[in-house]
């Protein structure tokens, strides 16, 4: 098992992994979309995309965005994306992936990372507590939509 920053050479395979980690939370289907999001991301660096590789198989990957806390004065980078090919899940490539971002929180001094996941997401929310994270009950989260849900 390899965890190693992505390249525009896995664009095609990340792309594939990307469109089954938004068809899992509901969305339609868009490989073709989902390979322009990613090569602009990529190419803007305007995130971080780890991918764990099995041979020369991608089997899952992660992607960070840059945030930063005031009132810490460090940023923190926001883990939006973990996903690992069905094929491959129960093998330790999502506590792979999860490990290689803690290590690269404390590469680029941030405080630490934050991610939100679904209530539903058993198997996320019981793998986060096993790595680590902690459950936060003390904020209320909120959002607004352009065009509402």
């Amino acid at each position: 098992m390899v965890i190693r920053k992505a390249e525009l050479i896995d664009l095609d395979s990340l792309a594939s992994l990307f469109d089954g980690y938004r068809v899992f939370y509901g969305k339609p289907s868009d490989r073709q979309g989902a390979s322009a999001f990613l090569k602009e991301r990529i190419t803007r660096n305007e995130s971080e995309i780890f991918v764990s590789v099995s041979g020369q198989t991608l089997t899952g990957f992660t992607q960070l965005y840059p945030l930063f806390s005031s009132t810490r004065m460090k940023r923190v980078w926001l883990l939006n994306d973990l996903f690992v090919d069905e094929k491959f899940r129960g093998q330790g490539f999502s506590k792979a992936l999860i490990e290689r971002v803690k290590e690269f929180c404390q590469e680029t001094g941030a405080h630490g990372f934050s991610l939100e996941t679904s209530k539903l997401n058993d198997v996320g929310n019981q793998l986060y507590l096993k790595m680590g994270l902690e459950l936060d009950l003390e904020h209320n989260y909120y959002s607004w939509e352009v065009n509402g849900k």
